[in-house]
């Protein structure tokens, strides 16, 4: 495929001046600020970017900052990958990224600022590898509609311990109590949450700081396990932003308590996964939840939207789980959904209608694992919905009992199933050309993984 860059460009685009004047006003409050860290969140959601001496930090406003087009495009390791020659092979070429309006805050802990920038061309359009762009290709669809989607994520991750085991493997964190090592999986507990309650309290702190609205935490269904969950948003790329920080701030907070923080999506073989679990409504211009007719399961728009999903689930795979260990998580009775069925209050299906008031009638999208990209997981989402309101698709009956031990085998369960389907309805939506450089990014960073020779096949094998 070829791949083009887009010319660097210094035309300021008009919401440079929104994102100084929140600036100005950050450090009217914060005078002992020393530096700015002006981030982008690549292809994994991982944040890169420079950090700037408070003094040079007005140049991003005026000038934008200079900075490599492949910055997007590298691997879980962090490499460069040179999708389709993009990258060493045209002369890694610098774009200019500009200041997002509503993502300057403060870092906690750190004299910093904190600024989120999209790489953009002179007429204003952004890096075709820019997974927060891709999410706004999604949501100029509903705006035609006349309907505005209102999303919240959750995201579960594990405390471990910094020090591996005797294989190099991780280890449940140590008590902060007790000191002896975490071994149940205890959910919900509140003596776990009282037990972890320095952590939880700086978690709090940090997402006070860093305006991440966590709006709960629970203990989940494995030692050292845990949840976050954000307030919902009626603006979705804000809703993704706030997943993509709340990553950081989790793990800030962890390593200040003495503990590691992953979302890798199955670090231990026999426990639980980690999810990203994706809740969604809809608005009319009335603010009226369309999802909601007064009944349990919720209206016929919903049951379109559902069937959307449905219809885009293998297809949208290689987002929702986006490497080799990501359909390690996909097991019975694992809490990850094996199948395209969807349910009223019940948790085995991968799609569920949560119970609750009419007026915040909703979907809870199951599939994505923690380690996905939050803006292309949403985007994923978005474009399900959207294309099950379009298509008018019937998403069959709601499941009841367990349905996690009915694999279904039109899904891909391995990254190089999913990673082989294109999809021209999906490309519509989020971008050929964004999903072709994801892919070719993600394939290259499988074919690396495979080149490692794991000290399982040295016991096996040797």
């Amino acid at each position: 495929m070829n791949i083009v860059n887009p010319p660097p460009s210094f035309a300021r685009p008009a919401f440079a001046d929104q994102a100084r004047a929140e600036f100005e006003a950050l450090k009217a409050v914060h005078p002992d600020l020393q530096y700015v860290d002006a981030v982008l969140a690549d292809v994994i959601g991982t944040l890169r970017g420079k950090r700037i001496s408070i003094g040079e930090a007005d140049k991003l406003f005026e000038t934008g900052m200079q900075i490599p087009h492949s910055l997007y495009l590298m691997d879980a390791h962090g490499e460069m990958t040179n999708p389709f020659g993009r990258g060493i092979g045209d002369g890694d070429p610098d774009g200019t990224a500009w200041p997002i309006p509503g993502t300057v805050s403060r870092v906690w802990g750190a004299p910093r600022a904190q600024i989120l920038m999209s790489l953009r061309d002179g007429k204003g359009v952004a890096d075709p590898a820019e997974p927060r762009a891709a999410l706004e290709r999604v949501l100029e669809r509903f705006a035609e509609l006349n309907l505005r989607p209102v999303c919240a994520l959750e995201l579960e991750f594990y405390l471990i311990d910094p020090k591996r085991d005797g294989h190099g493997t991780p280890q449940p964190p140590l008590d902060p109590r007790s000191g002896a090592r975490e071994h149940t999986a205890s959910v919900y507990g509140i003596d776990d949450l009282d037990r972890y309650a320095s952590f939880l309290s700086a978690l709090t702190e940090a997402a006070a700081t860093q305006r991440v609205p966590v709006s709960a935490a629970s203990k989940e269904y494995a030692p050292g396990q845990f949840e976050a969950n954000l307030r919902h948003q009626s603006d979705a790329r804000m809703a993704a932003d706030h997943a993509v920080f709340l990553k950081q701030i989790v793990k800030a907070a962890a390593r200040a308590h003495g503990f590691e923080a992953t979302y890798m999506a199955k670090p231990y073989s026999d426990r639980a996964g980690t999810g990203l679990h994706i809740h969604m409504s809809l608005l009319d211009d009335a603010g009226r939840n369309v999802f909601d007719d007064g009944s349990a399961q919720g209206s016929q728009m919903l049951r379109w939207a559902v069937g959307g999903l449905q219809a885009l689930m293998a297809d949208s795979m290689m987002l929702f789980a986006p490497n080799l260990n990501s359909y390690r998580r996909f097991q019975p009775d694992m809490f990850a959904p094996v199948n395209r069925r969807w349910g009223i209050n019940n948790r085995s299906a991968g799609l569920r209608v949560p119970v609750g008031p009419g007026e915040s009638r909703r979907i809870e999208h199951r599939v994505a694992g923690a380690d996905a990209n939050p803006y292309y997981a949403l985007a994923a989402v978005l474009a399900g919905v959207h294309h099950g309101l379009s298509e008018k698709l019937d998403p069959g009956a709601p499941a009841t009992g367990n349905v996690s031990r009915e694999p279904d085998l039109a899904l891909p369960f391995s990254i190089d199933d999913a990673l082989s389907r294109t999809s021209p309805v999906l490309d519509v939506y989020m971008g050929e050309e964004t999903l072709s450089l994801y892919r070719e990014t993600k394939r290259i960073e499988a074919q690396r993984l495979r080149r490692i020779i794991a000290p399982a096949e040295y016991d096996w094998y040797l």
